[in-house]
């Protein structure tokens, strides 16, 4: 049975945009769980908060997600590792996916879009993992979204 890892966003500063890239889809299904049945990679959990200037929790804020597989490929076709959700009363999410495999430069990442209210403008990121050898040579590699790796 493989190990299924917990990753959280370990930051409590500001996170910062991150280019989209060519691979987001609009229009995703809202869902917790974004790895379809026989999708490669290993099993990983996603956990954190979004949280305002004020490190208030945001209720609501909408969160849509989008990885590669564990062999470095983008679902273009359907919505394989895309999904959208909201966070709960304390701002919290949680997404079911794999972990990415590097793919041609860059590091493994998981990309997101949050958008706290109708009102507020959407942040676009990319979630990193620490330790990764394509860290140091991929060039949207931002610092500042590296996430927290827990055996569960």
């Amino acid at each position: 049975m493989p190990v299924k890892k917990e990753v959280k966003k370990s930051t409590t500063e500001f996170t910062p945009a991150v280019e989209e890239g060519p691979y987001y889809t609009p229009g995703s299904p809202e869902r917790k769980s974004i790895a379809e049945k026989g999708t490669p990679g290993e099993r990983l959990v996603l956990e954190g908060r979004v949280l305002n200037k004020d490190r208030k929790p945001i209720a609501d804020a909408w969160l849509d997600f989008w990885n590669a597989n564990g062999d470095g490929e983008y679902d273009n076709k359907g919505y394989n590792l895309r999904g959208h959700q909201f966070t709960d009363k304390e701002g919290r999410y949680r997404l079911e996916t794999v972990k990415p495999k590097d793919y041609m430069m860059r590091a493994p990442h998981i990309h997101v879009k949050v958008k706290a209210n109708e009102k507020a403008p959407i942040l676009t990121t990319q979630l990193f993992f620490p330790g990764e050898k394509k860290n140091a040579t991929d060039f949207l590699f931002e610092k500042g979204t590296l996430v927290e790796v827990k055996e569960k």
